[in-house]
């Protein structure tokens, strides 16, 4: 008769082996593609996450920083308080305000194990010595100090919290473009103060990044992606290609390339679904003739 110890011993070599839990830092992995921080913190010819890449906007030209651990130059001497307090408040670790053009607005929805994660991963790879270029921004944006008043006039800061009345896929979704990936922050107009319309959320834009044309990403049957299946949009987002077989360019196409392309199935699907539930927005805007 078999004892109890070796009938467990027996039941437990039958089950099927457990996938390792991933490490902070191969999640992290993966949220800093989720979050776009290649393309933005890579110059053109330049180091990956050093820094140097120029983002031209109506208020002078903003460089990215170097966020390598590299303690002189990058964020290695960040501690964990200061690097959450970056990503959803907004502020350095010396206490002045970042300028809106680092999307703070959006990581503040992010939770702070997600945050922390993405720092464990950057601060497993190689430190690079590489300072920060100064910003050329038109008088008198450049005072950071004038960054308080617009915080108080246009940030809400706060992880976001769930929709109970909505799906865990859409909260997938709304989790990944409204914090994440801060697609809101390309496909949605901003007012004179550079702050986004609300109103207009993700209904495009003709004054994108670097004065780019940002398409309308609702459900408008006329003027935005009405007509797409959720495949449609999966697609997208893994190879860059429309439903007319267009492909995208500029920098959407760096967004699939570095980042989107990377996430898993399930995750397209749930900022697919997301997308296809927003409320139609009708914005009858045009991209320019490519030459």
């Amino acid at each position: 008769m078999l004892g109890a110890g070796l009938l467990a011993a027996v039941a437990a070599a039958a089950e099927p082996p457990r996938a390792a839990e991933p490490s902070a830092a191969e999640r992290g992995a993966y949220l800093v593609r989720a979050g776009g921080c290649f393309t933005c913190h890579t110059a053109e010819g330049g180091e990956t996450f050093a820094g140097g890449r120029a983002l031209a906007t109506p208020f002078g030209t903003f460089f990215s920083p170097n966020i390598t651990p590299d303690r002189e130059t990058g964020i290695g001497a960040w501690s964990d308080d200061q690097f959450v307090r970056a990503l959803r408040e907004g502020v350095r670790p010396d206490g002045a305000h970042y300028f809106p053009v680092f999307p703070y607005t959006a990581y503040t929805r992010m939770t702070r194990a997600d945050a922390l994660a993405m720092k464990a991963y950057l601060f497993s790879l190689a430190p690079v010595a590489r300072p920060n270029r100064d910003h050329k921004i038109d008088f008198p944006f450049g005072w950071r100090l004038l960054q308080a008043g617009w915080k108080l006039l246009f940030f809400d800061a706060g992880e976001r919290v769930p929709d109970p009345a909505r799906s865990p896929q859409w909260n997938r979704g709304a989790y990944l473009v409204e914090a994440l990936a801060h697609c809101g922050e390309c496909h949605t107009r901003r007012n004179v103060f550079g702050a986004l319309d609300r109103d207009m959320w993700l209904a495009g834009t003709v004054d994108g990044p670097d004065g780019a044309f940002v398409p309308n990403i609702t459900p408008d049957a006329e003027t935005g992606i009405g007509g797409w299946s959720e495949g449609d949009i999966v697609q997208l987002l893994k190879i860059g290609f429309k439903p007319d077989f267009d492909d995208v360019q500029g920098t959407m196409a760096e967004a699939v390339e570095d980042g989107l392309k990377h996430l898993t199935d399930a995750d397209l699907e749930a900022i697919a679904a997301y997308l296809r539930a927003l409320a139609p927005i009708r914005n009858p805007i045009a991209p320019q003739p490519r030459e």
